[in-house]
């Protein structure tokens, strides 16, 4: 980071309806670069974040700002070259763009996958499918196959199996992205029942900042490359939210003009 260059202010959560409001993800200093000696790419640079118990943080900026590798680091996939990451809520499920679900499996054998690898007894793995496929509003689709499910579908599956790993956080990187308005919409509203019932944390990538809005406590705005915290913004609004509202209008606007600022200030420099 330049010198002259601080790093923006993360404002903390007003008031929460959900007290405490203790650290689930502490991340601090976290620097991430790709290449040889000589011909380093800096895809992150001093990130500093603290996401809290309960919180639904949205990250957005313009593409190869580094949101995924942040998620991926936060994960336990990669490794920052800088910087440390605490985890202080356990291990995360992760939850990607698309399903990635065994497409030789059904729908329950998908869900039943990290139930297995966790030790859990057969019959009680069987009352657990069915209680998380019942969950995100799949009873009775549990024999099908992904091939036989919409693309809806398939990301409620994935959100199972992402719930059955029995994780208080939960990384998705922008899992409704290739998803028609409409089926979009009805998951925002099935993610949100999930969060409030569960008591999960949810850090969510996207490009959408609408999406970001209708979703969030916080959206942090990260800068194009190398990222780093731009700014970010309490979405102070009642819930439950609707995309199209001139609230939820308006307060994306907000970000989507300090996001053009970034990407001009960015192609100045190039």
């Amino acid at each position: 980071m330049p010198e002259d260059e601080e790093p923006a202010r993360v404002p903390d959560l007003p008031s929460p309806d959900r007290a405490p409001r203790d650290p689930a993800i502490e991340i601090d200093g976290v620097s991430k670069h790709y290449g040889p000696a000589g011909n380093i790419v800096f895809a992150l640079d001093g990130i500093s974040l603290t996401v809290y118990r309960g919180e639904f943080l949205c990250m957005v900026g313009a593409s190869g700002c580094g949101k995924t590798t942040l998620l991926n680091l936060i994960a336990g996939l990669d490794r920052p070259g800088a910087g440390t990451i605490k985890l202080d809520a356990g291990r995360p499920a992760v939850m990607f763009q698309e399903a990635a679900l065994f497409p030789w499996l059904t729908a329950a054998e998908n869900v039943e996958l990290p139930l297995k690898f966790n030790g859990v007894p057969r019959a009680e793995r069987r009352d657990d499918v069915e209680a998380l496929l019942e969950l995100v509003h799949l009873e009775g689709f549990g024999d099908k196959r992904p091939h036989e499910l919409s693309g809806g579908m398939r990301q409620r599956v994935a959100l199972a199996r992402a719930l059955a790993q029995r994780a208080e956080v939960v990384l998705m990187d922008e899992p409704f992205g290739s998803l028609d308005a409409m089926t979009r919409d009805l998951l925002h509203d099935e993610l949100e029942r999930l969060w409030r019932e569960r008591g999960l944390t949810i850090v969510f990538v996207t490009h959408d900042v609408r999406e970001a809005v209708r979703l969030g406590d916080r959206i942090v705005l990260l800068t194009s490359r190398p990222g780093r915290v731009a700014e970010a913004f309490v979405v102070d609004l009642d819930r439950p939210r609707q995309i199209g509202t001139p609230e939820v209008g308006e307060v994306a606007g907000l970000v989507v003009e300090r996001l053009r600022q970034e990407v001009r200030r960015h192609a100045a420099d190039r």
